[in-house]
């Protein structure tokens, strides 16, 4: 039997000679299982925000993005385009043009990212479940046609399958002379609006889709490419096919799965989410001083059991680490019941989405606010209030002085 952790146990659920313990101990318990279950809790919100975000850029991101590390444009010789797609898990293969340029559309104007795609962007991507109004459709005929973000759709006025008034599009010339006192001359193309998307508000407010074809000649190219998107086999490792896929191409050329393609996005979430779980920590550190306010004045009620124990041979380590047990023993059902409760809470709003995000309808993406539960972050929360716990457990057990151990027993 290990006798100090019976002891402590016997301490910690037996009546005090002084009332005022038990109620201490019992706000210790309480403090320490209400920062747990924040921590718990705001994790997994934090979590739900972070998949919710990253499932809508990669509904629109690809899974590998190839760019030239200098310059801009490449040739799909360049990248060997045969052999990459011949590359175990690649499974789509999506030609990119992309250029900042002037939209109109009559009288209203508004700059956004021109983005010419291949065919097979639309079957790389979720942009068919993300139109909100008209189709996907690159093209009528011989006609180009434009996918529009919603937010520059708004701005422009766009009207989808408008074949009266097409949106537009201008870009600087590459080859035309640049003369003092001349207006800088553009090149100008026309597309017709068939759709409008939805994903997510920087692309909905930068972003127009056009036929690549289009945008090569607009931009005076003949065969290049801002980029090569890559899509690959869910049951592939992304990380192995991006590895042959750099070494295929050398340090000439950037390979970025989908988190460098949003790295700085990503680093933020990350950053908030940890922010938050130290301030929380703190607050949980400032709620244990309870526990060595209470150990403190169970260490005094407790002086004729130290001199007992130490008179039938307990050392000084042996009755320290009963109390320091005892602190533990509070830590660990405060943090016990605050991870159960956090559990709880979480997995409830889970499944059944209790607290709303707002009241206005269609104004959200989701009704309510994401939550998703992870296993590693009890694992967080349960090494940082053990840990927490520990030194505030350690402090009065070590200060148990000599005066204790030699008490004569009335």
């Amino acid at each position: 039997m290990n006798l100090p952790l019976h002891i402590a146990r016997r301490y910690l659920i037996s009546r005090k000679s002084h009332n005022i313990i038990n109620v201490i101990s019992g706000i210790s318990v309480m403090g320490i299982m209400v920062g747990t279950m924040a921590l718990i809790v705001v994790l997994s919100v934090f979590n739900g925000f972070e998949s919710l975000v990253s499932s809508l850029y990669n509904s629109f991101n690809p899974d590998l993005e190839i760019t030239v590390r200098e310059g801009k444009t490449f040739t799909l010789e360049q990248v060997q385009a045969e052999k990459i797609s011949e590359i175990s898990g690649v499974i789509h293969l999506t030609e990119v043009v992309e250029e900042t340029a002037l939209l109109k559309n009559g009288p209203r104007q508004y700059i956004a990212r021109m983005k010419g795609v291949s065919e097979e962007f639309n079957q790389m991507t979720a942009i068919d479940s993300a139109i909100i109004d008209g189709e996907y459709a690159l093209q009528y005929g011989q006609k180009a046609c434009g996918v529009f973000g919603a937010g520059v759709s708004y701005h422009l006025g766009v009207i989808p399958e408008d074949f009266v008034d097409p949106i537009g599009i201008y870009v600087p010339s590459r080859t035309a002379d640049f003369k003092p006192g001349l207006e800088q001359p553009f090149n100008q193309g026309k597309v017709i609006p068939s759709g409008v998307f939805s994903i997510q508000q920087d692309f909905d407010l930068s972003i127009v889709l056009v036929p690549i074809w289009f945008a090569r000649e607009l931009l005076e190219y003949k065969d290049e490419v801002t980029a090569l998107e890559i899509g690959i086999d869910q049951t592939v490792d992304v990380q192995d096919v991006k590895s042959d896929i750099q070494a295929l191409l050398g340090e000439g050329f950037s390979v970025k799965d989908r988190y460098e393609q949003e790295e700085l996005l990503y680093k933020i979430m990350n950053a908030e989410k940890w922010m938050i779980f130290l301030i929380l920590a703190f607050i949980l550190m400032i709620a244990t001083f309870n526990v060595i306010g209470s150990l403190s004045m169970l260490i005094i009620d407790k002086q004729k059991d130290i001199a007992v124990l130490h008179s039938l041979g307990a050392g000084s380590t042996l009755i320290k680490r009963i109390f320091l047990l005892e602190g533990l023993l509070i830590s660990f059902t405060g943090a016990l019941a605050g991870l159960v409760l956090g559990g709880l809470i979480s997995w409830i709003q889970q499944e059944f989405g209790i607290i709303k995000l707002g009241q206005g309808e269609g104004f959200f993406i989701i009704n309510a606010y994401p939550v998703e539960v992870r296993a590693m972050d009890f694992l967080y929360v349960f090494v940082t209030v053990f840990v927490i716990g520990y030194f505030a457990a350690w402090l009065p057990a070590r200060r148990i002085s000599r005066k204790y151990l030699s008490q004569k027993l009335a």
